[in-house]
């Protein structure tokens, strides 16, 4: 994001364009709780991974619907990495990982472009004895280098690669999804 500012202060006639309002990726985000919940109703808990920063907020979010609609336990649980350099450090997580044994995981983010956060957000939970793992994403740009598919998608949008979308989720008087 610090390097976006410095673009946009460099080209100052580069529009922001508004994708989705706060009510509508409110929406998004309900009807996104609605598909876990309807996927996973057998289960007593499920977790619900957040990348940190706006994946994260969209975690918080989802488990607040899912147990307004159900009887299912969401927990939200952040995972730590770099987004731009993801194998410096090892991912991990605000909680233990015996929380996440024989447990449906969720893990999502604000956007899914080529697949690389996710890949390596993923790549813990491979060596934990889990039930199923999903991914959910408010934003799908499918421009894949990695293999990676979003089994929950709020929005699917065709984007130039130079173009940037930003999600807003954590401020509720700039909430919406933006195309730089």
């Amino acid at each position: 994001m610090v390097i976006l500012s410095a673009i946009l202060v460099q080209q100052p006639n580069m529009s922001v364009k508004q994708i989705l309002d706060g009510p509508s990726l409110l929406q998004k985000i309900r009807r996104i709780s609605f598909q876990i919940y309807e996927n996973n109703f057998e289960e007593k808990e499920i977790i619900i991974a957040g990348v940190i920063g706006e994946g994260f907020a969209l975690a918080k979010m989802l488990c607040a619907h899912i147990q307004e609609i159900s009887k299912l336990q969401a927990k939200a649980v952040e995972i730590h990495l770099n987004k731009e350099i993801p194998y410096e450090k090892p991912v991990s997580f605000d909680c233990s990982l015996d929380l996440f044994e024989n447990k449906v995981i969720v893990v999502v983010d604000d956007v899914l472009n080529t697949g690389r956060t996710f890949s390596y957000s993923l790549a813990p939970f491979l060596s934990i004895p889990v039930k199923k793992i999903q991914v959910a994403v408010l934003v799908d740009r499918n421009y894949r280098k990695f293999p990676i598919s979003a089994d929950y998608k709020g929005y699917e949008l065709s984007t130039t690669l130079s173009e940037h979308v930003e999600v807003i989720i954590s401020d509720a008087k700039k909430r919406g999804v933006y195309l730089h």
